[in-house]
């Protein structure tokens, strides 16, 4: 995992012109992967939500950019006894996923509260090899917001 390029800015998703997340999280292709977005986004509500997860862990989401383009958000945030890995892409830079969670992780590995990260990937994300090759198991799988979702773990310590 070590020596990637860092070719990904991770930036404060408070800062994030507020048409960008609104055309990113009302695009269809965006919302049939997450099963947790219900009706229509409510910018207002997500906004708070991340700051509060910052506030209290330390931690959570940002937004994503390469260059002057953003890409998505994503990070990571405390769940129960575990930090959960999310990443929501805009459609254009759907095919850097691996690349940016490859990034994240590398900043995983120097925080010291984080020894294992869990991802939670929705019934729609068939294509699993890329956690497989990054070493994260599945562990079966989880209900959370009334849905369920795939489980993976991956131990960062080294």
């Amino acid at each position: 995992m070590l020596g990637v390029a860092q070719k990904f800015e991770f930036g404060d998703l408070q800062a994030v012109p507020h048409g960008l997340l609104l055309a990113q999280m009302n695009d269809a292709r965006v919302a049939q992967h997450l099963p947790l977005l219900d009706g229509l986004f409510d910018l207002e509500a997500f906004l708070q939500a991340k700051a509060q997860r910052w506030a209290q862990d330390g931690l959570g989401h940002w937004a994503i950019w390469q260059g002057e383009e953003f890409l998505g958000w994503g990070g990571f945030e405390k769940e129960s006894d575990v930090w959960d890995f999310g990443l929501v892409l805009t459609p254009e830079a759907f095919g850097q996923g691996l690349a940016i969670t490859r990034q994240a992780l590398e900043f995983a590995q120097q925080e010291p509260q984080i020894e294992a990260v869990q991802f939670l990937l929705a019934p729609t994300r068939r294509s699993v090899r890329a956690l497989a090759r990054m070493g994260a198991r599945e562990t079966g799988e989880v209900r959370y917001g009334g849905q369920t979702f795939r489980r993976f773990l991956l131990d960062v310590t080294g």
